[in-house]
């Protein structure tokens, strides 16, 4: 039986090599096994550091890339020739991905529709397998202030606390704020512990003079707005 020689990276022409391809072509032109290749820098005596890669991305491969994009650093060393050191830069790379997508630059973004909030968003909860509880916080002109995370968890009344709503809001000087949570099922409907959580807060609102103007829920590339749907109307 003849034993096929695993293919290394020196084996390859010069210019087929994920970081010298970068250079001469481009970063747009690299498959996402080469990026991932790049970050992991090496394999192992087996394995090129491209096969390496390529096992990552088929053993997480259920939504494509965004597999991975919250793997923790132990899923990731599941795969052999990906040590912890290898397994954090990744995720660190990922992360700035995140960020900057919801940064993209250093105006403050403007809200003026729940789509806005839904772009602002999506990308920091889209594939989130935890339910995050997060509190957009706006000036007078609509401008995000802040958004921090006020819980991770399954979404109820006793870890969404008004007090710390609006302990963050007062400590922006915020004007108005918009509620945020992610559905990890992928469907953004609302519940009833999601529409008895936002009348809580709006209620809150009105006492602390901080007007509660929508509850965005994140799904799989999809949301939906209280607001648009008249629910918060409702709660008025």
């Amino acid at each position: 039986m003849t034993l096929t020689k695993q293919l290394m990276l020196k084996d390859l022409p010069k210019e087929e090599r994920p970081r010298e391809k970068l250079l001469t072509r481009g970063v747009q032109a690299l498959s996402n096994a080469e990026l991932l290749a790049i970050l992991l820098r090496t394999g192992t005596k087996e394995d090129s550091v491209m096969r390496v890669a390529e096992k990552l991305l088929s053993a997480y491969q259920t939504n494509g890339l965004a597999s991975i994009a919250n793997l923790a650093p132990s899923d990731f060393s599941k795969i052999k020739g990906i040590g912890m050191v290898k397994a954090i830069t990744v995720i660190a790379a990922m992360e700035l991905g995140k960020r900057l997508a919801t940064n993209p630059t250093n105006e403050r973004y403007v809200i003026r529709a729940p789509q806005d909030v839904a772009d602002y968003m999506m990308a920091r909860l889209r594939y989130e397998n935890k339910e995050f509880f997060i509190s957009m916080l706006l000036n007078t002109k609509n401008q995000v202030l802040a958004a921090p995370t006020i819980s991770v968890g399954s979404l109820n009344a006793s870890i969404v606390h008004p007090r710390e709503i609006f302990r963050e809001a007062i400590h922006y000087a915020a004007a108005a704020i918009i509620l945020i949570h992610n559905h990890p099922s992928g469907d953004p409907s609302p519940s009833k512990e999601d529409l008895f959580v936002t009348e809580k807060l709006i209620k809150a609102g009105k006492l602390m003079d901080i007007a509660v103007l929508d509850h965005v829920i994140i799904g799989d590339n999809k949301y939906i707005s209280l607001k648009e749907n008249g629910i918060i109307d409702s709660f008025s």
